[in-house]
């Protein structure tokens, strides 16, 4: 099976995520916001300056709007310190990804320097920004707020992050900038195959195998593609449109600002595909920088192949690829749905074969169960294992349904919805995986009061 090369280079016309930056001061309380809109403790909180030393992503849903987050270190226009610098640049480069930015500011401090710097340098950007007066808790803190106006600034929002106040106003400003998402205007035959991994993993040889040309530029030089490259092909009838990225490399390794701007660019690449090969150095094993790779595709709802390369430079018995398989699901504990593939993009072992694995995890990714088979399943689900007991009530499940594909995600309503313990949701979970074939897919499952 040769692919054909259809087209030297296909731009996708879909309209991707808005983007919505957090800037501001070090310890304004920047990660704390973040972890309250996207619902879950992803950044590090600590209550001195500088903690959050590079960008953090999330996704955040309000109401009928989602849009992709970003936290960041923190602006200090002025500062010489190195570390700190890096921290600035780092921001810089989140400025321009963004567009929406929300600049936040401690609410019971006082105006400094530092914050007409900051106010100044935002005007520039010419992007929507909204001023976010944090750790308003009081009519004291809300008096102390208002001096914030000198800044020039045409309103103030005051929250308070710690305690959730106010945040559904400033979630309705942020709205009010947040594009709707576009349908795919491409064939629902198409597979997008995003190829992430750390550098010079082989991600580009990969991809100039399956293209049947030297499409992509390949060097032994770490970090050589530069910009997200989008190519069609066509195989045995299937269409398929890669985005191969830039390595995502380790913060400590990044020598220059293309390269730092290059790992946003992986992660927007995750938001736009529905399959991911996370490509693994046979020769290094699962790395810390893999495992953050694969958290963020499996976060974000994505399809994916552990594409495990270099296996050529692997001295084999019968026990290896055992044992590597093992070492993987220990490390991606998450991942354990996801299936591997050993390949040599130099040799092109088993190359080809990642399509065929890729169109059977899009089929799964993309399949739709009848509302009555759902609810036969759950019947026969709940019969074999009982819902817990909470606060003296049995929980009972009325029905479910499959509400969206890409990733599959089903519904269950029932009358105590706080009673149903994660380790019951697994259990439910992985009855459905195994109940409808979602084996080798993400599947998300909510339970929600009737």
């Amino acid at each position: 099976m040769t692919p054909s090369a259809l087209t030297a280079q296909h731009e996708l016309h879909i309209m991707q995520r808005t983007t919505v930056a957090i800037v501001g001061k070090p310890n304004v309380g920047k990660s704390t916001l973040f972890n309250r809109l996207v619902g879950r403790n992803t950044a590090i909180t600590e209550d001195f300056p500088g903690v959050t030393r590079d960008r953090i992503y999330g996704t955040c849903f309000w109401l009928d709007k989602t849009f992709s987050l970003i936290d960041t270190g923190g602006l200090t226009p002025s500062s010489d310190d190195p570390m700190l610098s890096f921290m600035q640049l780092q921001t810089n480069l989140a400025l321009e990804e963004a567009d929406v930015i929300v600049c936040l500011f401690d609410g019971q401090t006082e105006l400094t320097t530092t914050d007409y710097e900051i106010v100044e340098s935002l005007r520039q950007t010419s992007k929507p920004t909204l001023y976010v007066a944090n750790k308003i808790d009081g009519a004291k803190h809300e008096q102390n707020a208002v001096n914030f106006y000198q800044l020039g600034i045409p309103e103030i929002i005051m929250i308070s992050a710690e305690h959730k106040l106010a945040l559904d106003v400033l979630l309705d400003k942020i709205c009010e900038h947040v594009r709707d998402v576009e349908e795919e205007t491409e064939d629902e035959s198409t597979i997008r195959i995003a190829v992430v991994g750390r550098p010079n993993v082989g991600k580009s040889s990969l991809v100039n195998h399956l293209l049947g040309e030297e499409r992509m530029l390949v060097t032994d030089i770490a970090g050589t593609t530069r910009d997200s490259i989008d190519s069609e092909i066509s195989v045995n009838g299937s269409r398929y449109v890669f985005i191969d990225t830039s390595g995502i490399r380790r913060k400590s390794k990044i020598k220059n600002s293309i390269e730092r701007y290059s790992v946003v660019r992986a992660f927007k690449s995750l938001d736009r595909c529905h399959v991911a090969f996370v490509m693994i150095n046979a020769l290094e094993g699962v790395t810390d920088q893999d495992a953050r790779i694969a958290g963020y595709a499996h976060n974000n709802g994505r399809a994916i192949l552990l594409v495990v390369n270099k296996w050529d430079l692997i001295e084999k018995d019968t026990h290896t690829a055992g044992q590597f398989v093992y070492q993987i699901k220990d490390k991606l504990k998450y991942l354990d749905y996801a299936p591997i593939i050993f390949t040599s993009a130099l040799t092109g072992q088993r190359v080809v074969k990642t399509l065929q694995m890729a169109e059977n995890l899009y089929a799964q990714y993309n399949k739709r169960v009848p509302t009555s088979e759902v609810n036969t399943a759950l019947e026969q689900i709940v019969r074999k294992h009982h819902p817990p007991v909470h606060k003296g009530k049995q929980v009972k499940f009325y029905y479910g349904a499959q509400v969206a594909v890409r990733p599959p995600t089903i519904v269950l309503f029932c009358n105590h919805s706080e009673g149903v313990h994660f380790s019951y949701k697994r259990y439910l979970t992985n009855q459905f995986r195994e109940y409808f074939a979602f084996t080798e897919t993400p599947l998300h499952l909510r339970i929600q009061q009737r």
